[in-house]
Formats: C-alpha cells, sequence, structure tokens
C-alpha cells in the first residue's frame, strides 16, 4: 500500500542519477526534460512486458514459444498505452522486426538461465515504498519477487544491456539494496538473494545482503538525500563527465560539452517521480 505522507520522494533511477552526474538529475527531476525513448530502452521495456505476462500461463505452459507469441501483442500493447514508443524507429535503420526479433533473441537467454515453470513468483512488476527515518519515501518498481516456503525473498531484476558492464552493474546492484531496504523496511524480513539476470549474456549474479549492510545503505541513502536537497536549495547541480555520458539525451545542455543548462526553475522542489527503468 502506498505510504500516506508530505515527505519527498526519490526513486533508485533518480538516486543513481545524483550518484552518476548532479546535473543529469536535475535535468531529470527538476527541469523534467523530456527523453525521446531509444530503441533499447523500450526493447527492455517490452522483455519485462513479456517475462510479466508469461506467469500468467500455467505451469508447464511457459515455453520459449508461448514467449515468442506474446511479444507482439505486448508491443502493441504498449504503444497504445505510449503512442511516443511508434517512433523510436525514425531516424535510425532499426525495422520494426528486427526490433521485434532482437526481443525474442533476449527472450532465449532468459530460458537460458532458468525454467519458469518451476517457480510461482509472489509479485511481478510490484510497486513498493518505505518511509526512511521520518524524512523521505523511497520507491520503485520490482521485477520479481519470489517467496520460498520457509519465507525466504528473493528480489529479481532483468537486465537486456545498454550502458558498460561495470558501470551498468553497479547501478543495477544499488537499485536491488535499494528494493531490499523497502522490504526491510515494509516486511521486517532482508531478503535472502538479490538476483541480476543478464539476458543478453545469459549470466546469473546473486548478492545476499545483510541487516547490518542493508543499514549502512539507508545512512548512505539519507546522506544522498541531503546533498540533494542541498544543491537544490543553492541551485548548483553540477555535470560530472564519465563514460556514461554516450548514453546522455541532454549533452546539447550540458556545460561539459559547450551548452548551457535551462534557467533553475522557479520554487524547485527535490522530488522525484517513480521511474520504471528498463535497462
Amino acid at each position: 500500500m502506498p505510504v500516506t505522507s508530505a515527505l519527498p520522494t526519490l526513486s533508485p533511477s533518480r538516486a543513481a542519477d545524483f550518484k552518476t552526474c548532479p546535473l543529469l538529475y536535475r535535468f531529470r527531476s527538476i527541469d523534467r526534460l523530456p527523453e525521446r525513448p531509444t530503441p533499447d530502452q523500450a526493447r527492455g521495456t517490452l522483455v519485462h512486458a513479456v517475462l510479466e505476462a508469461l506467469f500468467d500461463s500455467p505451469a508447464g505452459a511457459r515455453t520459449p514459444e508461448q514467449a515468442a507469441s506474446l511479444v507482439a501483442p505486448q508491443w502493441q500493447r504498449l504503444v497504445e498505452q505510449e503512442p511516443e514508443l511508434a517512433g523510436i524507429f525514425t531516424g535510425t535503420p532499426l525495422t520494426a522486426e528486427e526490433f521485434l526479433a532482437g526481443a525474442s533473441e533476449l527472450l532465449n537467454g532468459y530460458f537460458a538461465v532458468e525454467d519458469p515453470n518451476r517457480l510461482d513468483p509472489a509479485d511481478r512488476e510490484s510497486y513498493v515504498e518505505a518511509e526512511v527515518d521520518g524524512r523521505l519515501v523511497i520507491r520503485g518498481i520490482i521485477d520479481r519477487l519470489d517467496i520460498s516456503p520457509a519465507g525466504d525473498l528473493r528480489v529479481v531484476d532483468y537486465k537486456t544491456g545498454g550502458a558498460p558492464r561495470e558501470a551498468f552493474e553497479a547501478r543495477a546492484m544499488f537499485q536491488l539494496k535499494f528494493y531490499a531496504l523497502v522490504l526491510w523496511r515494509t516486511r521486517g524480513v532482508v531478503p535472502r538473494v538479490l538476483r541480476l539476470m543478464y539476458l543478453r549474456d545469459q549470466e546469473v549474479c546473486d548478492f545476499a545482503p545483510d541487516a547490518e549492510e542493508l543499514a549502512r545503505f539507508e545512512r548512505t541513502l539519507l546522506a544522498l538525500w541531503q546533498a540533494i536537497e542541498l544543491a537544490t536549495r543553492t541551485q548548483d547541480f553540477r555535470a560530472q563527465p564519465s563514460r556514461l555520458c554516450g548514453w546522455c539525451a541532454h549533452q546539447a545542455l550540458c556545460p561539459a560539452y559547450g551548452g548551457t543548462p535551462p534557467p533553475f526553475p522557479v520554487a524547485a522542489a527535490p522530488a522525484t517521480e517513480v521511474v520504471v527503468e528498463r535497462d
């Protein structure tokens, strides 16, 4: 259930933005500049949608063929919900057929690392949130939550690629710790496993958190939020160039690339929305 609170909110995507580049956080969370979805982002969204829908089928029917049959209808549904997705092929040599085929290949990668007929997820695409220290609400959407008969929690996050592996994995694990903290604070249980599934590489990365580590992570988030509040008060969000700049949609406005940011919004507040980030 959503937390009834007037506290500011923070999602893992926006927290990671500030860690990566404070100016990127400003562009997305304060200026709220529009960003055109890229084909890779759209493909990630599609694969997540198919995997969510796959578990509507009974065990035994969750096959690669069933997943492949869901690709086109799920894409149609997404385009109807977000019409701007229809424009992702503009200015690129990518065709719709190639795009859908690429999604099917990633789904084959999923079946290479897991048999979905052997599990029954407790939640899929689950919205979660928790209040932290009476100062902040942290929230986001978990791809999948598994609960064992003994009550152990496993948080699963599907990854389809898109950024340099080292930076991407650090950001992904930050995201999973974020979710683990929410579950710990709302359910009183530390997840037994945080699992990253790299569908393109057909690899699984597991991490086992503990309460002490999550308590440290909570303090880190509060310190990060304090830095965001200070940057907002002083209107000082600085660019932090890195290898991830190549994926930024706002280089034309970035001083590191000779650009000029827009005027700082009047009465801006450091608030964020829930962002469903697909990699």
